[in-house]
Formats: structure tokens, sequence, C-alpha cells
């Protein structure tokens, strides 16, 4: 009897397992087709996770089954699904209900506006905003796009990413918005290792004439990156940096310790 118990301890344990490691194999797909908007082949995610095709084609039949991918060509392509799509939104929502108060309090501190963005296809995305009191102030509706090599948000955004991942972004075309902003590789990575070390990111005139504005990120307890941010104009900027810096962090920390449960930065 008791070899029997043993036994029978051993399987559930075994499925236990079998059943974890399904789920983070499954995870590790996904992850391989964020921002791949024409998809991938089922041999190109195998080779990307470094699985089995035969392994990769189970595990993506089941998540087609739940929507959270769907066909991306007739020739067998998959990309991200609505299914997905749906619960990133309530996370999205969630986490902005959540830091709300947070901005408002800074906003009012400091008389500034405050935004808060998020990592979409390989730009970053306004999701929430306070409006500062100032009649000169940097405002942009709720959903722009902004790119991430020339805004703090960006910067902060890029910050949280594996160096595959961030080199993926930072491989591709820069605009030159301004006669400000950086565009060389190399710079622009020893700028975000920078921002990982002292956790704010800065916007110096790079992505729009005259507007300043400095940035950091945090994570939610799923991993996905948020950047809070405040954008002034030059002069106020220059003359409140250090306020806006102190005022940001401990902002941050407090939404990290309140409402998020997670460290703010990725090393």
């Amino acid at each position: 009897m008791g070899k029997i118990g043993t036994r029978e301890r051993t399987g559930a344990g075994e499925r236990t397992g079998a059943g974890i490691q399904v789920i983070s194999r499954a995870a590790d797909i996904l992850r391989a087709l964020e921002d791949e908007d024409d998809g991938l082949s089922l041999g190109d995610i195998a080779d990307r996770v470094s699985l089995a095709r035969s392994t990769v084609q189970r595990i993506v039949k089941a998540l087609s089954d739940e929507a959270f991918l769907m066909p991306a060509s007739n020739q067998g392509r998959v990309k991200l699904g609505p299914g997905l799509l749906r619960l990133g939104a309530s996370v999205n929502l969630e986490v902005a209900r959540l830091a709300k108060p947070c901005m408002q309090d800074l906003s009012r501190s400091l008389g500034e506006t405050v935004d808060l963005s998020i990592l979409r296809r390989g730009s970053a995305v306004f999701i929430e905003q306070v409006a500062g009191s100032h009649r000169l102030a940097a405002i942009s509706k709720v959903g722009t796009v902004f790119p991430l090599h020339s805004t703090a948000n960006g910067k902060a955004l890029l910050a949280c990413l594996s160096s595959t991942r961030r080199h993926g972004y930072l491989a591709r075309p820069l605009s030159r918005d301004t006669e400000q902003t950086e565009t060389d590789i190399k710079k622009l990575e020893r700028e975000i290792r920078q921002v990982q070390k002292t956790g704010l990111a800065y916007d110096l005139e790079e992505h729009t004439d005259g507007v300043c504005a400095v940035a950091t990120a945090l994570l939610d307890g799923a991993g996905k990156p948020y950047a809070i941010s405040i954008p002034a104009p030059r002069p106020r900027f220059d003359n409140h940096r250090a306020e806006f810096e102190r005022y940001l962090l401990e902002a941050r920390d407090l939404l990290v310790k309140q409402v998020m449960g997670t460290l703010p930065i990725v090393q």
C-alpha cells in the first residue's frame, strides 16, 4: 500500500509539472508572436522557442481554440487573436483606474500634466492622462501614439524590456523628430542602461521642439510595463527638473507599493 501511495503521489506531481510546462511553453509562443503583425509559421515559432514543430502545432491548436491565436494567412501562419486583445484591454483599464488617484495627486503637487503609457506594437500609447493647471501645458489626447526612441515614456518602457527585444525595436528605421533626436543605436542603448540604473528617462526636446519630459516605469503583476511621464515647456522643465524627478519617483514607489505589488524596473 505504501508503494502504491507513493507512486500515485509521484504521478500527480508529474502531471502537475507537465501542466505547468505546457503553460510556460504556451506563454513562450505568445511572446514570440508579439508585434508580429504578419504572423509566423509553425516552423518559425518552433525555431524561436526551441521546441519540436509537433509540440508547437498542438499548443497553437489549443490557443487558437480559445481565440488567443488566429490565422494570419492561407500559408499556415498565425498571429495573436482577439481573445488576448480583450484580456489586455481589461488589464489596461484596471491599471489605469488604480493609477488615476496617484496621477491626480502628482498633478496637483506640480501643476503639470501627468500621462500613463503602455507599449503597443513598437510604440508608446497614452491610456490615461491628468491635465495640469498651467495655462501653457503639453497635452496630447488619450490614444495618441508616440515613438519609443525620442520620448521619455518610450525610453522608460524600453528600459523594461530584454536587450534582445529592445534591440529589435531600435533596429527599425528611427525617425528624426527634431534636431535633438538621437538615432544612433549604440548611444540609445547607453542611455537606456542609464535609465535602468536611475529609474528616470528624459525627452529633452527630442520629440517636439520646446517640450521636455521625464518618465519612469513600473510593471504590473503580469510583468507588463507602464510608464508615467510629466511633460512641460522647456523653461519650466529646466527650472523645476529636480522637483519633477523627486515627485515622480515618489509617486511611482507609492503606486508600486499600494496597487501594483511588483518591482518598478526589470534589470
